[in-house]
């Protein structure tokens, strides 16, 4: 397949109510790239698409019920949006703190090999980031949780 036709395999959506300024949020703080806007004649935004890595985001407005911004129920996530970076998950966190994200957890190194930290976006919505530091064993990291580990890569 040619490489314009090829597509990650995997996205994730996130609904703003201001979607507007989310897309300057995320290009500013954590470093993705608007790569597709739509907006209607009011200049509404539509859908966009941003990508980081070979990875990549939808990005829209609480266009239906059943979809809506973190902000809109009380700062609530059913789910997270992780990245995983290739090196500076340190600096990464310094540039989302000065754009305004909110640290609630510092870069720090985990159990399974990895350095990261976690953000919540000015409308609530978690991301983590991560970068690996170092390879961990599946029998290093049972040890050091205590959890028997299927599936270790």
């Amino acid at each position: 397949m040619e490489d314009a036709l090829r597509r990650a395999s995997l996205g994730s959506a996130v609904y703003y109510r201001d979607p507007w300024k989310a897309l300057d949020f995320l290009e500013r703080a954590f470093g993705f790239e608007r790569t597709m806007v739509l907006s209607d004649a009011q200049g509404r935004l539509a859908h966009a698409q941003m990508s980081f890595g070979d990875g990549y985001i939808m990005v829209g407005a609480e266009w239906a019920e059943f979809i809506a911004s973190p902000a809109s129920v009380g700062g609530k996530n059913t789910q997270s949006v992780h990245v995983q970076l290739q090196e500076g998950v340190d600096a990464h966190c310094a540039r989302a703190r000065a754009a305004g994200a909110r640290i609630d957890q510092e870069p720090a190194d985990q159990f399974y090999g990895d350095r990261t930290y976690r953000a919540r976006d000015p409308e609530g919505h978690l991301w983590t980031f991560g970068q690996s530091v170092r390879r961990v064993s599946r029998e290093e990291a049972e040890k050091l949780t205590g959890l028997k580990i299927e599936g270790w890569v």
